[in-house]
C-alpha cells in the first residue's frame, strides 16, 4: 500500500504543477508544530463543492472503519464473509471458519442546491481489505484517518438572540481557505474575543486508491 500511495503522491503533484483543471484545492502547512500529511497533497473541501454548477456533485472520501467477520464458503478464489456473505477475494488465502478483519470504506456525494447549500449523500460501506489480525487492520486505518491539531486563523465571534436564548458562535478559516462557523460556551466566547488565531483538532480522511486525495473535517477546539 504504502509503494503505491507514493508514486500516486508523483502523479498528483505532476499534475497540478502542468496546471490541469482539477477538483482539488491544495491545503498547505497545517501549523508549524504539527506535521501534517497534506502537506503536498490535494484536498476537497466544501470550496470545491460551492464553486460547482447547481446539483452537480463532488464526491469525498468519508469514513473508514474495521469489522470482524468470518470466513463462509470459498468460491474459487474469492470467499464469503459472515454474517452478510459479503463476497471478497480470499487474498489472505484463509479457510472456512477463519475470523478475519476487515477494513470498510464509506464515500460522500456532495451536492450544492440552488440556494447554494451544500447536500451530503453518504454511500453505503463497502469492505476493502481483509486483515489476519486487528492490529495489522488498524495500522491501515491510522494512515487513512489521520488526526491534526493545526492553528486557524479566526475570522471572528458573535452572538445571537432569539426569544431571550442568547447562542454564540466562532468563525475559522481552515488552511484549505473554506470558512466555517462553530457553537462555543460563554467562558470560549469571551477568550475568543481576544484572539486572532485558534488550536483546532481535524480529520483527514484519505482516499484509499489515491491517498493524495483527502478531504478535512472539523473535529473541534484545540484550547
Amino acid at each position: 500500500m504504502t509503494r503505491r500511495w507514493g508514486l500516486s503522491r508523483k502523479r498528483s503533484r505532476a499534475v497540478w504543477l502542468a496546471g490541469a483543471i482539477s477538483l482539488m484545492l491544495v491545503l498547505a502547512g497545517c501549523g508549524s508544530n504539527y506535521p501534517s500529511v497534506f502537506e503536498g497533497s490535494s484536498a476537497y473541501t466544501t470550496d470545491t463543492v460551492s464553486s460547482k454548477p447547481v446539483n452537480e456533485a463532488v464526491r469525498v472520501p468519508w469514513d473508514y472503519r474495521i469489522m470482524e467477520g468470518t470466513v463462509g464458503d470459498l468460491i474459487g478464489s474469492d470467499m464469503t464473509l459472515l454474517p452478510n456473505n459479503e463476497l471478497m477475494p480470499n487474498d489472505g488465502n484463509y479457510a472456512t471458519g477463519d475470523k478475519v478483519w476487515i477494513l470498510q470504506f464509506m464515500d460522500a456525494e456532495l451536492v450544492t442546491g440552488a440556494d447554494n447549500r451544500n447536500e451530503i449523500r453518504l454511500s453505503a460501506w463497502r469492505s476493502l481489505k481483509s486483515f489476519k489480525d486487528e492490529t495489522a487492520a488498524k495500522g491501515d486505518l491510522e494512515q487513512l484517518k489521520v488526526a491534526v491539531t493545526t492553528q486557524v486563523d479566526l475570522v471572528g465571534v458573535y452572538k445571537t438572540e432569539y426569544k431571550g436564548e442568547t447562542r454564540n458562535f466562532a468563525v475559522v478559516e481552515l488552511p484549505s481557505g473554506n470558512q466555517i462557523k462553530q457553537p462555543i460556551d460563554d467562558a470560549r466566547y469571551t477568550d475568543f474575543e481576544k484572539k486572532k488565531t485558534v488550536d483546532v483538532h481535524l480529520e483527514e480522511v484519505h482516499d484509499f486508491a489515491d491517498y493524495d486525495l483527502a478531504y478535512a473535517k472539523f473535529r473541534g477546539w484545540a484550547n
